[in-house]
């Protein structure tokens, strides 16, 4: 497994994390048992980092992992991040130290730890990405020891820019897939330049990459890839990368036979899945410092894993990437985020 600097943290982490959000709700049913055989196999697999957030399950995915963390010992030489932000309306108002605080604490308690490795604001409004006292605000949090880092979790490329301008944002996460390039142009270089780490989410555009859905698919009523289609529960660019479901089918074939032609530095096509190639090509671009997707079960969370040892991609695996998003996304995709 590659690993690389976590931005402004100084912790050094795996090229490949492991999201949680599926560990919570919104993506059907996981049962507690197998959360924790997904959270075991990412670890025995050379995952040293999880990401995860307050309102993911209300809490139940920091409870899994805290449980976890116990289990697992004091040396777990994990890196644990969480967010905050999403269990109140999204309002400038209410990015204040009060709210703060108690956030932090209760992320602390479902942690079971005492210092959050790293907090991340929950894909906030651009007033509070902009708003001094909002960092001003976590930089008192880290002076008291109950977080050691921050970062913030975004949704466009304009608030990723504006958040690395502060000096001590440590990350920022993005969504950075096949299907959504913009980050490369500005946002990776920018944040190189600073110092601060990327981390990717949605390298698979909610699974869609795999190459594994047909438009016979179908999804959980309590799954956000059937409810939040339309963007009616939170910003449609979560869900499948805000791509158009039949475009994205096609597009993901076409990614699927660019990823069966992936050679290793001797010319031999090396054995990867499209998911692991999807996963492979976000953990070696320039800048990023994690990628994490999300598992369902412990063979996945193992074969995710395994990405993070593929041979180097290479310049040609992303002119072929580039063409794709050109021909399939680049008109409607490229504007929004």
């Amino acid at each position: 497994m590659r690993e690389h600097i976590l931005g402004k943290t100084g912790r050094t982490v795996s090229a490949v994390g492991l999201g949680t959000w599926q560990l919570g709700a919104d993506w059907g049913e996981v049962s507690e048992a197998d959360a924790l055989a997904v959270l075991g196999a990412a670890a025995d697999s050379g995952v040293t980092f999880f990401d995860t957030a307050d309102v993911y399950g209300d809490g139940r995915s920091e409870q899994v992992i805290g449980n976890f963390l116990r289990n697992r010992g004091t040396n777990h030489g994990l890196t644990v991040a969480t967010k905050m932000g999403r269990r109140m309306d999204q309002l400038p108002e209410n990015y204040v130290m009060a709210n703060f605080r108690a956030w932090t604490d209760r992320s602390r308690k479902n942690l079971g730890v005492d210092t959050l490795d790293l907090v991340q604001l929950h894909c906030p409004p651009t007033d509070v990405v902009t708003s001094d006292e909002v960092y001003d605000a976590l930089d008192t949090l880290v002076a008291e020891g109950a977080i050691a880092s921050y970062g913030l979790s975004v949704e466009t490329c304009s608030q990723a820019l504006a958040a690395i301008a502060h000096p001590n944002v440590a990350t920022v996460q993005i969504i950075v897939n096949a299907f959504r390039l913009k980050p490369l142009d500005e946002v990776l270089p920018a944040a190189l330049k600073a110092g601060v780490g990327i981390i990717a989410r949605v390298p698979l555009a909610s699974g869609m990459l795999a190459g594994n859905y047909t438009a016979s698919t179908r999804f959980a009523d309590n799954d956000h890839r059937n409810y939040n289609r339309d963007g009616s529960h939170f910003d449609v660019g979560e869900t499948f990368s805000g791509v158009d479901y039949a475009a994205g089918l096609d597009a993901a074939a076409a990614f699927g036979s660019l990823a069966a032609s992936v050679q290793d530095s001797s010319g031999s096509t090396t054995p990867a899945t499209t998911a692991q190639a999807a996963i492979a090509w976000v953990s070696q671009l320039e800048g990023v410092s994690t990628v994490i997707p999300g598992a369902r079960s412990a063979s996945q969370a193992q074969a995710n894993a395994a990405a993070g040892s593929l041979p180097e991609l290479g310049s040609n695996f992303t002119d072929g990437v580039r063409s794709i998003y050109d021909a399939y996304f680049r008109a409607a995709i490229h504007p929004r985020w």
